[in-house]
């Protein structure tokens, strides 16, 4: 349907596209010090606006809003119709703890009392 209309109102249209969709996200991808806001996102990848965007491989963080959510390795980026789509092969929930390397017993003591 678009393909009747104008180059530059297609233009228009898709640049109008591009910012309501950065306004609306607080998703964001940083690599090193750049940080990218992120279009669209879903279970093993994302879009980026491919005017701002290097293609990017290897480990981002992803946050939301100031929240760091994910480390996600990228394995491919690919530019389509102006968007840098980016597929990862892992993405990892950050915790704000470190990993368990031993079994906790859910009744176990919260803490010993001292020898009266």
């Amino acid at each position: 349907m678009l393909e009747f209309l104008p180059q530059d109102i297609r233009d228009g249209l898709d640049a109008a596209r591009k910012r309501e969709a950065k306004r609306k996200s607080r998703l964001r991808v940083q690599v090193g010090e750049a940080v990218f806001p992120v279009l669209r996102f879903w279970h093993d990848g994302f879009v980026l606006d491919g005017n701002l965007a290097p293609h990017l491989r290897g480990l981002v963080d992803l946050y939301d809003g100031s929240n760091h959510i994910f480390q996600c390795l990228i394995v491919a980026s690919s530019l389509e119709n102006g968007d840098l789509v980016c597929e990862f092969k892992r993405s990892t929930a950050v915790q704000d703890k470190a990993p368990l390397d031993f079994w906790r017993d859910e009744n176990a003591p919260v803490a010993y009392l001292p020898r009266a």
